[in-house]
């Protein structure tokens, strides 16, 4: 069984995990994948002038005014790939998408709307290959209201059981109703569920975020600039060709966004982050390096103000791939308890 998210891989420590194995598969499954995505008109217009799309209804207004539309429309490739990507989590262990029957487009998508996806499963074949097996999907892609806007009918390759690269047997799902991916919907759907709730929080248990996250030059030079940091060395070429012993390194607020991005998995369930201490980055990370993060749970008490949530101190640590530790920080999350928060009226 592979609905677990986690799988134990030492005493009080767990590695995420996500994705169903063939075997976990059953015809006529439903999952609705959580959670959703905004795509706003700046997307859109990024994706159209990146793409050279000559398309004028998705970035010029003055055009689109003139239309039926009003506006303009969501590129429908952009679209897809979101509904294609939010699927990710419950189809993680896919090797392949091997075929796309069809893509239909049932509504406009407008900018500033939020995209969910829903799948399922239409059609099994084991086949003769020993490590995947073929999954058929109707993938309902849906805007804020719950109208269907768009329809893909593709099918996946999934590993088996035990197939996939990542599969260690000495790693065993660990397989606590914490840990569940889903909960089961009224109408009998598996919705995706992110993070720990607060009563699921023990303390001196460590949690290894997976995946990691390279990070290049480019992003970290984007985010710099974004910040107005006036430094050159995160945003001059010539100055590092200058000054050479000045090496390119990852800008560091960006170190800690991204590993602290990467606790999420878990600690997802937020109410508010309460703020770090004590953050020390002991080498840079130089551009093409991955970051891995894990966190060990170090306090949980209630909150004396809020009945409905709860307080936890955590230490992360983040590593690049030959080990070295790049930032290490602890962190205060306001978190809710089970049963509270706006999960349920928002589709959670």
């Amino acid at each position: 069984m592979s609905k677990f998210g986690y799988v134990r891989v030492g005493p009080r420590r767990f590695r995420e995990r996500f994705g169903l194995s063939f075997e976990d598969v059953e015809l006529g499954m439903r999952i609705r994948h959580r959670p959703g995505v905004d795509v706003s008109q700046q997307d859109n217009r990024d994706d159209s002038v990146e793409l050279l799309n000559n398309a004028h209804l998705h970035y010029d207004s003055q055009y689109a005014a003139h239309t039926e539309w009003r506006r303009p429309l969501s590129v429908s490739t952009m679209t897809v790939q979101r509904f294609l990507a939010l699927v990710s989590r419950s189809w993680y262990r896919r090797r392949a998408i091997i075929g796309i029957d069809s893509i239909s487009l049932t509504r406009p998508v407008i900018g500033d709307d939020t995209l969910y996806s829903e799948s399922t499963v239409t059609a099994l074949d084991g086949g003769a290959d020993p490590d995947v097996g073929r999954v058929s999907l109707d993938i309902a892609g849906k805007n804020r209201q719950g109208d269907t806007v768009a329809r893909i009918s593709c099918t996946f390759e999934v590993y088996r059981r035990g197939r996939h690269p990542e599969d260690d047997p000495q790693a065993l799902p660990a397989e606590e109703e914490r840990f569940s991916l889903y909960h089961v919907a009224a109408d009998g759907a598996l919705v995706e569920q992110t993070g720990l709730v607060f009563e699921d929080l023990a303390p001196e248990e460590t949690f290894v975020h997976w995946p990691g996250r390279t990070v290049l030059a480019d992003e970290s030079r984007r985010q710099a600039l974004r910040s107005l940091e006036i430094n050159p060395r995160w945003h001059d070429e010539a100055y590092l060709r200058k000054y050479a012993q000045i090496k390119p390194t990852i800008y560091e607020p960006l170190v800690i966004g991204v590993v602290t991005a990467l606790t999420t998995r878990t600690f997802g369930r937020v109410v508010a982050n309460l703020g770090w201490t004590d953050i020390a980055l002991p080498r840079p990370v130089r551009p093409g390096e991955t970051i891995y993060a894990e966190s060990t749970v170090r306090t949980v008490r209630a909150s004396n103000s809020r009945p409905d949530q709860g307080i936890a101190t955590v230490e992360t640590r983040g590593f690049v791939e030959n080990g070295d530790l790049v930032c290490q920080y602890q962190r205060a999350l306001l978190i809710y308890r089970r049963g509270a928060g706006p999960y349920q009226d928002a589709g959670y």
